[in-house]
């Protein structure tokens, strides 16, 4: 058994295998980084329509929210990397389309968590804002979203580690990750090391535990931080 799972490890150390799994890990934490950035910054200004009292942006925001949330995120990712491309002629790579459902998805996401921390804050709050003679801007901007965004700290970063976790998805679409290069690793070495996936799925695990557990600690840290 030893022996069997020494073996399995040490398809790691043939040529560039290691490597090119830290290869693909990176181009992971890419598409997982840049879908975060935009889905914080458009799922901020989501959120903070959300709590708007228009029939019509509830209407159209509650919709999207639900579509997005129902929608499996594989399913989004063949309709916008199949789908675009055959009904409409628009090319888009693996990449492109990565980034493209996975900022939708956590906009929708990010918007539903500013909403509901923007919403669940006391009403006394506006309230002792309106005494002292703040404006609606001055007390979104100096009492409600200091409040908001210390709230939202662990939560966004709960979103973070599912869209990481998620982007694993993104080898259905031909993009070159980690998990799709842990493949080729042991579809290579079928015949000669056939305990091979053993090694290739445990470092492939590590590395997104090692991933998330660095994004565990900033919570924590900025939690703290905060707290001072």
């Amino acid at each position: 058994m030893t022996e069997a799972i020494s073996t399995a490890f040490s398809v790691l150390f043939m040529g560039t295998n290691f490597l090119r799994l830290l290869s693909g890990l990176w181009v992971t934490i890419w598409i997982s980084a840049v879908s975060v950035i935009f889905s914080i910054f458009l799922g901020t200004l989501l959120g903070i329509a959300m709590t708007w009292k228009n029939p019509l942006i509830k209407a159209v925001t509650k919709i999207y929210l639900e579509v997005m949330r129902i929608m499996p995120q594989l399913v989004l990712l063949f309709i916008a990397y199949y789908g675009l491309t055959r009904s409409f002629g628009i090319s888009l790579s693996g990449e492109a389309a990565s980034i493209l459902v996975f900022t939708l998805w956590g906009t929708a996401e990010m918007g539903d968590l500013v909403r509901g921390t923007i919403t669940t804050l006391p009403e006394h709050q506006y309230e002792s804002g309106r005494a002292l003679g703040l404006t609606e801007r001055q007390i979104f901007l100096y009492v409600i979203a200091p409040q908001a965004i210390g709230r939202l700290v662990p939560l966004c970063m709960n979103l973070i580690t599912r869209m990481v976790k998620t982007t694993s998805l993104i080898v259905f679409v031909g993009v070159i990750e980690v998990v799709k290069i842990g493949q080729q690793i042991i579809d290579a070495n079928r015949m000669t090391i056939p305990t091979a996936s053993i090694a290739v799925y445990a470092v492939i695990f590590f590395m997104y535990f090692l991933v998330c557990e660095v994004l565990s600690i900033l919570a924590k840290y900025i939690e703290k931080r905060q707290k001072i």
